[in-house]
């Protein structure tokens, strides 16, 4: 075994049970969930029991995360740096907690727009957080203002617009995959809601 290897087994087997107590739970509690034996657990949250991949998959599901949280071994990029998109003005970050989100800081200037035709509707859910100004969301039949340090959550599938009320206003908008991709087919990229 590499010392890579041997490194990458000592972070899962210390995420197994950083997990495990941070919910609270005991050694048994785990074991009953994940359907082992409490001496099966013990070790291999000690490295005395080589880790194999059905008792990971298992002790995953009972830790309400996933493989791939379990075992992923990057730890360098800590710190991201926006990507820039200079044709609709705004900062995109990538999130790897879920495979396809983005978030958008955007500056907005403009009221949503008047004419219920120019709202969207598409698959996904949306989040977003006003950092200055007041924004207003006009979610279906509702029209919703959003001051400074507000959020707001709403599934796409409704009918949305958003704009600035009374001067310009900053967001940071959180697209899940599908709602990413109802913007980039609605034909404007950077635009959220």
């Amino acid at each position: 075994m590499t010392q890579e290897d041997r490194d990458l087994d000592r972070l899962v087997r210390g995420r197994i049970r950083a997990l495990r107590v941070a919910q609270g739970w005991s050694l048994e509690e785990l074991a009953t969930r994940a359907r082992l034996s409490q001496s099966t657990l013990s070790r291999i949250e000690n490295g005395q029991r080589r880790l194999a991949l059905d008792s990971l998959v298992t002790l995953a599901r009972a830790l309400d995360t996933t493989l791939d949280q379990l075992v992923e071994s990057t730890t360098d990029d800590v710190v991201t740096s926006p990507m820039v998109d200079g044709n609709h003005g705004t900062l995109r970050w990538p999130v790897r907690a879920d495979p396809g989100m983005t978030v958008m800081r955007q500056r907005l200037t403009d009221p949503p727009p008047d004419q219920p035709s120019r709202m969207r509707a598409h698959p996904g859910r949306e989040w977003l957080v006003v950092l200055s100004g007041t924004a207003v969301l006009l979610l279906g039949e509702r029209r919703l203002r959003i001051e400074t340090n507000q959020a707001a959550e709403f599934p796409t599938m409704l009918p949305h617009a958003i704009g600035a009320e009374g001067g310009p206003c900053e967001i940071l908008g959180i697209f899940d995959r599908d709602a990413r991709r109802g913007h980039q087919r609605g034909g404007s990229e950077g635009s959220p809601a």
